[in-house]
């Protein structure tokens, strides 16, 4: 006789609060002022964006601050028309690989400026290597939300 098992379905939270360290606090700092900060390698002389303690490559600190463009290139996107827990805005939204002129690797953002209800219009239009811009937020305060989205050019 097989025994039968009920199940409880519930969802959990897990509140926390995360301190931002040096690296992060100074790249956050330059959101509010509307600029986006990397940090280069000393050894192998990458621009990292955003902003990181070490080189994940050569394992050394990266002590050396650069300001980057605020234009590059789309490497690859995601367009994200449900709903999720810790979701960065409301869908239909596109979650985007970007990089920055003059940066060494992909930037995780959001890309808008375009009309997002119609998925087919969307593919029309977003593409691998399109130039993006970024676009600011009115009122910052020192969050990755104050880059609003980045924009095709």
């Amino acid at each position: 006789m097989a025994k039968e098992y009920k199940t409880l379905k519930t969802e959990i939270r897990l509140p926390y609060e995360l301190s931002y360290g040096p690296v992060w606090t100074r790249f956050f700092e330059g959101m509010r002022e509307k600029k986006i900060y990397g940090t280069k390698c000393e050894k192998c002389g990458r621009i990292l964006v955003p902003a990181r303690s070490f080189c994940p490559r050569c394992f050394v600190d990266t002590n050396a601050w650069v300001e980057v463009a605020q234009t590059g290139k789309l490497t690859a996107w995601s367009y994200i028309n449900y709903r999720y827990f810790g979701m960065p805005t409301e869908p239909p939204f596109i979650g985007a690989l970007i990089r920055l002129d003059g940066t060494d690797v992909d930037f995780l953002h959001l890309l808008g400026g375009i009309d997002l209800a119609d998925l087919d219009k969307v593919r029309g239009i977003v593409h691998n290597g399109m130039q993006l811009k970024a676009v600011w937020k009115d009122e910052r305060t020192g969050h990755i939300l104050d880059l609003k989205h980045f924009a095709p050019v």
